[in-house]
């Protein structure tokens, strides 16, 4: 069963257990033709304003920049034993601002708010190394399910409703 909620407070820490046991998550894009690409990453989350927003350090690697060029509507699921899971439904859009990527360096070198960080000197020199590029995970619709009910509630942002 699933129920609607309006407010992501409601889900925020459930949605913050399940990604910080999971940490690594599928992200899934679309090529020109439709066709579904996945890849295992770890974003980091946090609370903008009463919404999650999401950011993901990454190489801007031909494939994944053109998926998200055609189609910037992204996915992203974990998923744990116990049938705990987090879909996570966002728009992306490259962020490359000086203090954007300072502050997602800041997240990910935290553990994030999360706990699914790390520490990305281990694959970028410092956060004006020209290899890093950041996403900006717009999120409008998250969904928790819980345990083997699977108890799923469903956060929508009020534009999308």
């Amino acid at each position: 069963m699933s129920v609607n909620i309006t407010s992501f407070e409601r889900i925020e820490s459930e949605f913050d257990a399940v990604i910080g046991a999971v940490v690594y998550a599928t992200m899934v894009t679309v090529d020109s033709r439709n066709r579904p690409r996945t890849r295992v990453l770890i974003p980091v989350w946090e609370n903008v304003d009463g919404r999650p927003l999401g950011w993901l350090a990454t190489y801007r690697t031909p494939v994944k920049a053109a998926h998200l060029a055609g189609n910037p509507h992204t996915s992203f699921s974990y998923w744990r034993p116990g049938n705990d899971s987090v879909a996570i439904d966002a728009v992306a859009s490259w962020a490359e601002e000086p203090q954007v990527r300072q502050h997602v360096w800041d997240l990910y070198r935290a553990t994030s708010p999360r706990g699914a960080g790390y520490d990305l000197g281990s694959f970028w020199s410092s956060p004006a190394d020209p290899r890093l590029h950041v996403l900006r995970l717009d999120a409008w619709r998250v969904q928790v399910i819980r345990g083997l009910d699977l108890r799923s509630r469903i956060w929508t942002a009020p534009r999308e409703r």
